[in-house]
């Protein structure tokens, strides 16, 4: 049984004719009697009851027909439902998102779907990478944004669309340490509170070779969780110094330490290989392009 079949016979209870149906359908009148003809020896009972050139349904017909329109609209349903989902009208999308992307990408998102893609449904988790990385080969993630510097490489993890942000020692306007006239160097901002997410190794190593062991993330800094914006606006209602991507906040003022930080983040696209991609997958690569721009060091 096919629903070519059933639309064959939607068709001719309809019209209660071989040769207008099948003129309607496009198809020759032998190709539609062998059609009827296949489905009635399918199911075993006749559909139609052929009276001189009309056709009646049998009341086991009238039913067959009744079922038929539910099998039909539902698969025109499921059609129109896969072109939406493919056009990312509908669906669900399920992130991950790490703490240095997910302040700079989660409200634009949430944003921009709810005016423009109302009925595509979006669930955002936020966690720290491992954490993110199990729920995704889980699968009750289908994709995660993060920081690909602290993600394990894998065989079984795509990491795409990178996008290099700088990272940066920032205060809020007025603190102490822009006010200083000499050069600063990191002993200075011992004197402080500092804030951070947790960092990735690749970070804490260029900090240590940088400014030397008292630099080790964990002995220096006093002040850490997975909210950047957290962490932001206690750096701009206190005196704590926030180390973070510098586009995260930019209305705070970055410090210029001697030797530089030089250090970058590198946000990406993460996801398991060989899964079709989940509806709304381009419309995130979109925005993290559109998010993902680093921010030029402010004056103090």
């Amino acid at each position: 049984m096919t629903l070519v079949q059933l639309r064959h016979l939607i068709s001719l209870a309809r019209t209660g004719s071989f040769s207008k149906s099948a003129a309607a359908l496009f198809l020759t009148q032998p190709a539609l009697s062998r059609s009827i003809r296949a489905l009635e020896d399918e199911l075993g009972q006749p559909l139609f009851d052929r009276i001189g050139r009309h056709s009646e349904l049998t009341p086991f017909g009238r039913e067959a027909v009744e079922r038929a329109h539910e099998l039909v609209l539902a698969a025109d349903d499921l059609r129109e439902r896969g072109r939406r989902v493919g056009d990312a009208q509908e669906g669900l999308l399920r992130l991950g998102m790490g703490s240095g992307p997910g302040a700079m990408l989660m409200t634009p998102l949430l944003l921009h779907m709810a005016q423009e893609r109302p009925r595509l449904r979006v669930q955002i988790a936020r966690a720290g990478t491992d954490l993110l990385v199990q729920a995704l080969r889980e699968r009750q993630l289908d994709a995660l944004v993060v920081d690909a510097r602290s993600l394990r490489p894998a065989p079984d993890l795509d990491a795409l669309f990178m996008h290099e942000m700088r990272g940066a020692f920032m205060v809020r306007r007025g603190h102490p340490l822009t006010r200083r006239r000499k050069a600063l160097v990191f002993d200075d901002l011992l004197h402080y509170p500092l804030a951070s997410t947790p960092l990735s190794d690749e970070v804490a190593r260029i900090l240590v070779e940088r400014y030397g062991a008292q630099a080790d993330p964990g002995h220096c800094v006093t002040l850490r969780c997975e909210e950047v914006p957290s962490l932001v606006d206690v750096a701009r209602r206190s005196d704590a110094v926030l180390l973070a991507v510098r586009a995260a906040a930019p209305d705070l003022v970055e410090l210029d330490l001697q030797p530089p930080l030089a250090a970058t983040a590198r946000f990406g696209l993460v996801t398991l290989r060989r899964r079709t991609a989940p509806p709304g997958l381009a419309l995130l690569r979109e925005l993290m392009s559109q998010q993902f721009k680093d921010t030029r060091p402010a004056a103090g």
